[in-house]
């Protein structure tokens, strides 16, 4: 039997038999000859014109894109319902790259509470004598995603408050939360030293990332570099030169180089970072971040410079190792992170991958036991879509960052899960941490130009929408507030060598929402 459905991600704008104008949909009617297609009638597949033109425009075939919507009623009282208002293949199962992370997101919300805070236990196998610690220290992390230089300044603070300014010992790095295969740093693309890659890390600091700062200076046309964190034995050298171009590109005449000062294994080593070539005078202000240093050293050179900041000494440098706390070391300190409803809000307004992961983490360590592992988050949070009625057969959770070519769920069961967040204590909390389009985040420069048409609007619309790119994916998923009031669901995977060009397709999928589209009307 031929397909009862028209081609429709093949009709030219200038087609107008079953074309509406403008923003129009096309309604999708199942002949009357067969009655399973006649069972069909009462879930009418349509999509927007502009969709389809884009798609068609960008060569995205139409089996490469899944499409799911719902309106989201919240009339009644405790009981957040909703019903199809569009679905294109949406029970498909695709690669959702980054917008995995609303799943981990909100289980991780909703398990362990938005006040949840991880904790970073201080042991000493020493004494406090007038003002000195004679011993050693021993951090022992427990997977703090949000452990950055103005944590440390706290952290350093609080170590002083106990009667210490100068520590006479060494550090030692307790990972035993975490079984070592999840701290392997595996890429699949190959960029190691890119920091959306870096591994997860029970004692991650400063996402393990060197930032540079790089501008022409204010008072004279030489280069300013700067870098974050602070690192107790890193200097930068700067032979770069200023050029009258633009800022585009400028990233294709930058050299650089970071070397220690030796053969490299010791952790408190002098380091060198070299950069050369030209900079456009044109540019502002750029980052460069790099993941080039092992974590011991990392850790140990940003705590040290921590230390060195906030007034303490060493009586030696230090020179950080791995390594258990022993049993009769005592808790000097243990120090409590920022709260998961704000790291929720920077894993999914700016995509921070080893956030994610470390959260999936968090969810098996907690619930579980150590050491967490992959497979006991995946476990957790299985468990968690069971105790709310969602079964998710085609779900694949490989680390729960969207970081994967492995991962998968279907656009359907997605989107109900956005409906179901509707219903839980962290609803508020969760919608919070989504980019906003034209705003913040991922989605700060999308949709700016539709959104300029309800400038005028007392209550303007919003698309609340966490991204997702891979190589061959783009993906969309969140919720559209219209114009008239009116809450949508809303996730599409494009799942093709072309998806980058997709970009457009889901835009206007937005727009549509944000004008209130879904208006089913008979084809003539």
């Amino acid at each position: 039997m031929g397909n009862a459905y028209p081609d429709f991600f093949n009709l030219s704008p200038s087609s107008s038999g079953l074309l509406l104008a403008g923003l129009a949909i096309l309604v999708l009617i199942p002949q009357a000859h067969s009655a399973d297609l006649v069972s069909q009638e009462t879930a009418l597949k349509y999509i927007l014109k502009a969709v389809a033109a884009s798609l068609e425009k960008s060569q995205i075939p139409k089996d490469a894109i899944s499409i799911s919507v719902m309106e989201i009623d919240q009339t009644r009282p405790g009981k957040v319902t909703a019903k199809t208002e569009l679905d294109w293949r949406s029970q498909e199962a695709m690669n959702p790259a980054s917008t995995m992370k609303l799943i981990t997101t909100l289980a991780g919300l909703d398990v362990l509470g938005p006040q949840y805070s991880w904790r970073t236990n201080i042991y000493t196998d020493g004494l406090i004598r007038k003002g000195t610690l004679k011993g050693n220290l021993y951090l022992q992390g427990t997977g703090d995603p949000k452990l950055i230089p103005e944590e440390f300044a706290k952290m350093m603070k609080a170590i002083q408050n106990l009667g210490i300014q100068k520590i006479d010992g060494n550090l030692f790095f307790d990972r035993s939360a975490y079984v070592p295969s999840v701290m392997e740093h595996n890429t699949i693309d190959g960029e190691s030293l890119r920091a959306y890659n870096v591994p997860p890390d029970p004692l991650l600091y400063a996402f393990r990332t060197l930032s540079f700062q790089l501008g022409k200076s204010r008072t004279a046309d030489f280069i300013d570099i700067s870098y974050t964190p602070p690192l107790s034995q890193l200097k930068v050298i700067n032979q770069m030169q200023l050029v009258n171009q633009s800022c585009d590109g400028w990233k294709s005449n930058l050299r650089f180089n970071l070397e220690p000062e030796g053969d490299g294994t010791s952790t408190n080593q002098a380091l060198t970072a070299q950069f050369a070539g030209n900079f456009p005078d044109a540019c502002k202000g750029v980052n460069y971040n790099v993941v080039a240093l092992n974590a011991n050293t990392f850790l140990t050179q940003g705590f040290a410079a921590s230390w060195e900041l906030a007034g303490g000494t060493w009586a030696q440098a230090p020179t950080g190792k791995s390594g258990a706390v022993p049993l009769a070391a005592r808790l000097l300190l243990q120090f409590v992170g920022i709260p998961l409803a704000d790291d929720v809000q920077d894993i999914n307004k700016f995509s921070n991958n080893v956030m994610a992961r470390q959260l999936m983490l968090t969810l098996a360590l907690e619930k579980m036991g150590k050491p967490a592992t992959t497979e006991n988050g995946e476990l957790v949070i299985q468990s968690w879509l069971k105790g709310l009625d969602l079964q998710f057969p085609e779900l694949v959770i490989e680390n729960g960052s969207g970081l994967s070519r492995n991962e998968a769920v279907s656009a359907e069961h997605l989107t109900q899960l956005l409906v179901a967040a509707r219903n839980l204590s962290v609803a508020d909390t969760f919608y919070n941490s989504l980019p906003i389009a034209g705003t913040d985040g991922t989605m700060r420069h999308r949709l700016m130009g539709h959104l300029r048409k309800f400038l005028h609007l007392k209550k303007k619309p919003e698309a609340r929408i966490k991204t997702g790119s891979l190589a061959d994916v783009r993906a969309i998923s969140g919720y559209v507030m219209s114009k008239s009031g009116k809450m949508y669901a809303v996730s599409s995977f494009i799942n093709h060598p072309n998806a980058g060009k997709g970009l457009e397709a889901h835009d206007q999928l937005l727009a549509w929402l944000l004008d209130d589209g879904p208006e089913p009307k008979q084809a003539r």
